[in-house]
């Protein structure tokens, strides 16, 4: 889907808040109501908007301790690669699962509320799966940067 500038414009101002009601972000977009709520809907439409969600402060819930974890496979066979995926995207403490290039195979972010949990994430779940040589833990011990919201002047 090519977008314009009104698109654009509405991506924005939707992740910094989606709550926002259809009048609203016209009028902050410089459209009417029914041309927005158009955009809106073909950009749903085109996926380019997957879901809109609520943003929750981990700290203010007790989920204090925030890790990235590098896990390494003992093989890249055609089974070892899906089996691990399916398995720890089942785990709630997993908030994002990346596959990459290099030494490791994956970058997990976790969340647990303490260190102890974490611990226990590590050796009843994550290392329980099959295929799985090597855990490197990194305790996140300040968040200077959180965003969920896109570069969209990369766009």
């Amino acid at each position: 889907m090519k977008l314009d500038p009104q698109d654009i414009s509405i991506l924005k101002e939707l992740q910094q808040d989606a709550n926002l009601s259809s009048t609203e972000l016209a009028e902050r977009v410089g459209l009417s109501q029914s041309p927005c709520w158009r955009r809106i809907n073909q950009l749903e439409e085109a996926g380019v908007i997957q879901r809109r969600v609520a943003l929750l402060a981990r700290k203010k819930l007790g989920i204090d301790v925030l890790v990235f974890v590098n896990v390494k496979l003992a093989s890249h066979g055609w089974q070892s690669l899906p089996k691990f995926k399916q398995k720890v995207v089942s785990f709630p403490e997993v908030l994002q699962c990346f596959l990459v290039m290099g030494d490791i195979d994956f970058i997990l972010l976790v969340a647990t509320r303490t260190i102890e949990d974490y611990n226990r994430f590590v050796q009843n779940k994550l290392a329980q799966i099959p295929g799985v040589q090597s855990i490197d833990s990194r305790i996140v011990i300040e968040e200077t940067k959180n965003t969920t919201e896109l570069p969209l002047g990369l766009v």
